[in-house]
């Protein structure tokens, strides 16, 4: 309970989410209605809320006279059945010279919402209200942040021929175990799916993580667990739609197609000339930076929601909306220092298979990679209670091919046919040899110096490699390889891909 020293200041101080004050004492539905506000703690600030009865709204004490009477009626207000569930409240009065103070010391339930006769009150401010669909749903979600979250919750209509138990045998297990522990786990396939949290042994049935993870239908469960991709010919809705896509599927193997498809169709890439012989290529978006903020959608959205993930593109763009406002431990005015997961067991499985990283540097990198793309930063509405979305603006949308630039190409295309004849007789292993002796002469930090070897002797030894195998050997983001690159295009040294975007090779040319 508050003490006096510390009642003082209350009474001083204005009417605010957690403090309400009345001289009246008979008024059984105020009292009601800002105890049940008070244990709903709207504001999410985890403080305890007080009742001043004996006071007016400028705090000055109204001469009270408290009776034993008064202070039974309101702590029986706790066990009356009107409140439900029960409060968790305290009731005691104060002797000043000016008159008493009952005060009733309420602190936030770990259960909400809190229903008076069966309306759920909150405070908005220093006002009292009624919560809307949307905030009762926001406190639904913290009370189920107590117990199991939705995606260890048992999905009872499935069964084990709803699982695609060759994926998570093949694709799982060998990542979320160890191999020594792995080889000699002699349970059942239950069984080790129950040590994940993804089978409920009790009611006999897969959780919905295992559904979403590995089902062979996850749409049937889950209706809204798919990401629809949309691309507009222009810069609103009202624009022709060039082409969409439902990308539906098990994450073990939707995870895989969302990457390529940010990959080969989402980014592009265009030259644009530095002098008459050299160029660089300019990208609409960030591989890396696009590829976190789809995982973060898939990782922290409402799966309890019909509505899928919406990756739409326009001309100018991309917007990424997902079900589901922030949670638990994230408020607007803590994001993006402050991180939680509404779903734990889904997170825990993407960082296991490399897809996350969990340790909330996510978002400070996607700003970073922006910033240097061209792009700017992100922006993110994250005071929605039911959906969190984030726009991310084009940064060629500006770009135009003019004359100059179609005649810059143009000479940079005879430069590098002149240089294909020259080298027609010259070896792969000979041209990484003088590039590796070209990059030896370079005047540029050390560290840096050894990534460019170690990038041309993996095109040189793996020639089929792709962007990403690269980044990931490199231990750097794509974007990192994409700089890399382009320094050595300033050196002259040309990295060409010869082929489509999934069987091609590496060729390394030297001017």
């Amino acid at each position: 309970m508050v003490t006096k020293e510390e009642l003082q200041h209350l009474l001083q101080s204005n009417e605010s989410y957690r403090i309400e004050r009345t001289v009246s004492t008979t008024n059984m539905d105020k009292f009601c209605e800002a105890i049940c506000a008070f244990s709903n703690d709207m504001p999410n600030s985890r403080k305890s809320g007080y009742l001043l009865i004996g006071a007016d709204d400028n705090g000055k004490l109204s001469g009270l006279k408290a009776t034993d009477k008064l202070q039974t009626t309101l702590a029986a207000i706790r066990s009356g059945g009107q409140i439900l569930p029960m409060p968790v409240m305290a009731v005691e009065t104060f002797r000043f010279e000016e008159g008493d103070l009952v005060v009733v010391e309420v602190q936030p339930s770990s259960l909400p919402p809190v229903r008076y006769r069966g309306r759920t009150c909150i405070r908005i401010g220093s006002r009292k209200d009624y919560a809307t669909f949307e905030e009762e749903n926001l406190l639904i979600e913290r009370r189920s942040g107590h117990f199991a979250t939705f995606d260890t919750t048992p999905c009872q209509e499935a069964t084990m021929e709803d699982l695609d138990l060759k994926a998570f045998r093949d694709d799982y297990l060998p990542q979320a175990i160890d191999p020594e522990t792995l080889s000699s786990d002699q349970r059942s396939v239950k069984e080790q799916m129950a040590a994940l949290r993804l089978y409920n042994l009790k009611y006999d049935c897969p959780t919905y993580a295992a559904i979403l993870l590995f089902g062979r239908q996850p749409d049937y469960f889950l209706p809204g667990a798919y990401i629809q991709y949309v691309k507009f010919d222009g810069k609103n809705n009202a624009a022709d739609i060039e082409n969409d896509i439902a990308f539906k599927g098990n994450l073990t193997k939707l995870l895989p197609r969302i990457d390529n498809f940010i990959n080969d169709s989402l980014i592009k890439s265009r030259p644009v000339p530095i002098s008459a012989l050299k160029e660089k290529q300019s990208l609409n978006y960030p591989r890396w930076a696009m590829r976190e903020l789809m995982m973060n959608a898939i990782m922290h959205r409402d799966y309890k929601s019909n509505t899928p993930i919406k990756l739409y593109q326009y001309s100018d763009r991309v917007e990424i909306t997902n079900a589901g406002g922030l949670f638990g431990n994230a408020r607007p005015e803590n994001f993006p220092k402050v991180n939680d997961y509404r779903n734990p067991i889904i997170s825990e499985v993407l960082k296991q298979l490399g897809y996350v990283n969990k340790f909330n540097r996510g978002i400070a990198r996607v700003q970073e990679e922006l910033t240097e793309n061209g792009n700017g930063k992100a922006s993110f509405s994250v005071n929605n209670i039911t959906v969190f979305e984030v726009t991310v603006e084009n940064a060629c949308k500006n770009d135009t091919q003019n004359d100059e630039f179609i005649m810059q190409v143009a000479e940079s295309e005879i430069e590098f046919q002149k240089n294909e004849t020259q080298n027609k007789n010259k070896t792969q292993n000979e041209t990484q040899n003088e590039v590796l002796h070209l990059i030896s002469t370079m005047r540029m930090p050390s560290k840096v110096r050894q990534r460019l070897k170690e990038l041309i002797s993996l095109i040189s030894e793996q020639p089929t490699i792709n962007r990403a195998k690269l980044a990931s050997m490199l231990g750097v983001s794509l974007a990192t390889v994409a700089r890399d690159m382009q320094m050595l295009r300033n050196w002259g040294v040309q990295l060409l891909w010869d082929g489509g975007p999934r069987k091609g090779r590496w060729i390394i040319h030297l001017h």
